[in-house]
């Protein structure tokens, strides 16, 4: 049997990854493919759960050592995935009180082992408006220079875990209201 295809999905929060997301296992599936996507936060929140926290906002606030933990057992149980393709979806890093801690450190990506990754962005100012809508979730205060610290920051971690791996890193912005031509671009250069 065929290694599963294991696509790591980056976007910080507001480019639209969730709504990318949902419209490519739509098409794959249309397509009869055997995909599986999985956020690795909610699975770290799961893991973190049985250890007591209970606000998923709360993760990115608990000290390096103790996400490195979380992060690892979450990182194992995709491993047990075996699904034609899987994608993770996932943040490039964690706006930690340390600082800017990488949310694929080499050890996650030793495990995972991803054949690709895509990293997804959008307009600072589109970003900005989605955040603003968004009130399922407990944010930090947002600015536009925050928000486009945070897209360099994103390509930066991103490019490392691709030299780190040596899987290819696809950059697709997705613009208000072109989630299927984003999507098209994804699902073609990852040769799906």
């Amino acid at each position: 049997m065929a290694e599963s295809k294991k696509i790591v999905m980056v976007g910080i929060p507001g480019v639209g990854k969730t709504t990318l997301l949902s419209k490519m296992v739509e098409i794959l599936k249309n397509h009869e493919r055997n995909v599986y996507m999985i956020s690795y936060g909610t699975l770290m929140f799961e893991v973190a759960q049985e250890n007591g926290l209970t606000d998923r906002d709360q993760l990115r606030k608990l000290p390096v050592s103790k996400q490195q933990h979380f992060q690892k057992i979450a990182a194992e149980k995709i491993t047990g995935h075996d699904e034609e393709i899987i994608i993770i979806d996932t943040h490039a890093f964690i706006n930690s009180p340390e600082g800017y801690y990488p949310g694929l450190p080499e050890y996650v990506l030793k495990i995972i082992k991803p054949t690709n990754f895509v990293s997804v962005s959008a307009q600072p100012e589109e970003i900005y408006n989605r955040r603003m809508k968004d009130d399922t979730r407990n944010r930090d205060k947002i600015t536009l220079a925050n928000i486009k610290k945070e897209l360099n920051v994103q390509s930066g971690m991103i490019s490392a875990c691709a030299v780190i791996t040596g899987a290819p890193v696809r950059h697709v912005l997705n613009h208000e209201g072109k989630v299927d031509e984003a999507a098209a671009k994804i699902i073609s250069a990852i040769g799906l």
